[in-house]
């Protein structure tokens, strides 16, 4: 078997959108996302808004674009802040799907763009008591 150099994890995914600025305020209400400081030089001509989630680890690069919507996006949770996910976006009234994969559970939506989003725990047991 061939060995490979380690990677250390995603550092951030491409996310195409039409308008950076409603974007921005987008995933900051929605999902907890706050532009990164150290990368605003980036956000000038076609570069990206970096932005990350409270913890700094999750990062998205939004560019302004006609493209077509990104590959899915899929986040990791535990049981406990999936349920707190579930009440937080029927708050929003944010259309989502709700899929029990047997050994996870995923909440699927879409941001206004048309990107497919996803949130999956595999406290599958924990999401089950509230689900069933």
């Amino acid at each position: 078997m061939r060995k490979f150099p380690k990677i250390k994890g995603i550092d951030h995914v491409h996310v195409y959108v039409t308008d950076l600025e409603e974007a921005k305020a987008w995933y900051s209400e929605y999902l907890g996302f706050q532009p990164v400081d150290k990368f605003e030089s980036w956000n000038k001509g076609d570069g990206p808004l970096t932005m990350a989630d409270d913890s700094g680890q999750v990062h998205i690069a939004l560019f302004k674009s006609k493209k077509k919507p990104s590959s899915a996006i899929a986040f990791g949770s535990s049981g406990e802040n999936f349920i707190a996910w579930l009440a937080f976006f029927e708050s929003k009234s944010l259309s989502i799907k709700l899929k029990n994969h047997g050994l996870s559970w995923s909440m699927y939506f879409n941001d206004p763009y048309g990107n497919n989003h996803e949130i999956t725990t595999y406290d599958f047991d924990y999401v089950k008591r509230y689900k069933d």
